[in-house]
């Protein structure tokens, strides 16, 4: 699991994986990766969390025969070292699944967000040639990158769902989440003026309200 955060996805894959497979989570932050660890509990042998860059990161001696990643390959510095890195942890034929985000305008999420910010603070446009979550919004871009890295028989799916913001928080509280957690937006707000923030904040829990159901 490439850029594996917390584990969560990690650890599901593994659930759902043939009997005897192992899973292996690889993330930048030792926090995260501390927090993974703590989620396993040390007690399951087939699955394991390690600190490390993937776009440099030497590959194992035993090549996987699959790579994943949620949302987390849209980050590297250099996407064509990294993609042609990641190839090299795979066995001959094993494949690399991974979801990223598509165009800003079709995320509600950010859309929404983005839209409140903008009310409050100067944004900069979203730059696709710079690490971020939309970077691969344009997926001729994706699989250029990946050609070129020597992945073939590539495909890409689009999926469309609803999705909890913050482990299912009430609007209110997801709004303020959005705000701290997405992009740079509570730096961003911060250099507009102590009452950017809140401001962003009440339009932000406005434009959210519409879409809660049970509380989420």
């Amino acid at each position: 699991d490439v850029a594996c955060g917390s584990g969560t996805t990690t650890i599901d894959v593994l659930r759902r994986a043939p009997a005897g497979s192992v899973a292996h989570g690889f993330d930048l932050s030792p926090a995260l990766i501390d927090v993974a660890r703590r989620r396993q509990g040390g007690q399951d042998t087939s699955v394991a969390f390690d600190v490390a860059d993937m776009q440099t990161a030497s590959p194992p001696e035993l090549p996987y025969e699959r790579l994943m990643s949620r949302l987390g390959v849209m980050f590297f510095a250099d996407p064509a070292a990294a993609f042609a890195n990641l190839r090299r942890w795979l066995v001959p034929g094993g494949r690399f699944a991974f979801a990223v985000w598509g165009p800003v305008e079709d995320n509600t999420w950010m859309a929404a967000t983005r839209a409140a910010v903008a009310e409050f603070a100067e944004l900069p446009p979203v730059d696709p040639s710079t690490p971020g979550p939309f970077r691969y919004a344009d997926v001729t871009v994706l699989h250029s990158l990946l050609s070129r890295a020597g992945f073939v028989e590539l495909t890409a799916s689009d999926w469309r769902g609803t999705l909890p913001i913050g482990s299912s928080l009430p609007a209110q509280e997801a709004a303020h989440f959005a705000l701290a957690a997405f992009s740079s937006f509570a730096e961003v707000l911060a250099a507009a003026g102590a009452r950017a923030f809140a401001g962003a904040h009440h339009t932000l829990a406005a434009r959210f309200a519409p879409y809660e159901q049970e509380g989420v």
